[in-house]
């Protein structure tokens, strides 16, 4: 089957399948402060590594539902130099999706979902308590996609990490088990899935 972008139910689709078929992707759980020093905690699953010399990572997303404007955790990212992902665990689930809920521009993420901040080194940031592995974040810069609706935009935000948390249970012989903490990945639609398993490939080379 071949079918042309924006005609999947023409092909059989209920919904469109791109992320479905870009899966399972990785969740950042974004924290940032606000100029005026209020915390702002979001997940985003279009995030990922893209360098590790040095280690930056991006997270992406639209504008604010029906208002349009930047997302909260890329403004104030953009605008105080800062942020802080925190990697979520199997564990933390149901408190990632909490935090997922669109909530008037200046409230705190975190007590609605029964979460608690620690300081963090580098940063302002707080980490989320509990996450196996954290990372402060040095903003770089914000780079905008193509959108097609209409009053809204799309941003690619870009970071350098600065500082690592690890907690040290999920190391083993100089190792991180992913097992050990079960990352949390996002698929199509409301789909999620947990990594419990892990295989090694070395290089043919």
């Amino acid at each position: 089957m071949f079918y042309k972008v924006g005609t999947h139910k023409d092909h059989g689709f209920h919904h469109d399948p791109f992320k479905a078929f870009v899966s399972p992707r990785p969740i950042g759980w974004i924290s940032t402060l606000s100029q005026q020093g209020v915390s702002n905690l979001a997940p985003y699953s279009y995030f990922n590594a893209v360098s590790s010399d040095p280690p930056v990572v991006f997270f992406a997303g639209g504008s604010k539902r029906g208002i349009g404007g930047p997302k909260d955790s890329q403004r104030n990212a953009e605008r105080t130099g800062e942020f802080v992902c925190s990697i979520v665990c199997h564990a933390q689930r149901k408190q990632m999706n909490i935090t997922s809920l669109h909530l008037p521009h200046g409230e705190d993420e975190m007590p609605k979902a029964e979460l608690s901040g620690e300081p963090s080194v580098l940063v302002k940031p707080l980490r989320v308590k509990g996450a196996p592995v954290h990372l402060e974040c040095k903003y770089l810069q914000s780079v905008q996609t193509p959108c097609w609706s209409e009053n809204q935009e799309n941003w690619v935000i870009f970071g350098e990490v600065i500082g690592i948390h690890v907690d040290e249970s999920i190391i083993k012989n100089g190792y991180v088990d992913v097992t050990l903490y079960r990352p949390v990945a996002r698929l199509g639609y409301m789909e999620y899935a947990t990594v419990s398993e892990v295989y090694t490939m070395d290089r043919p080379d």
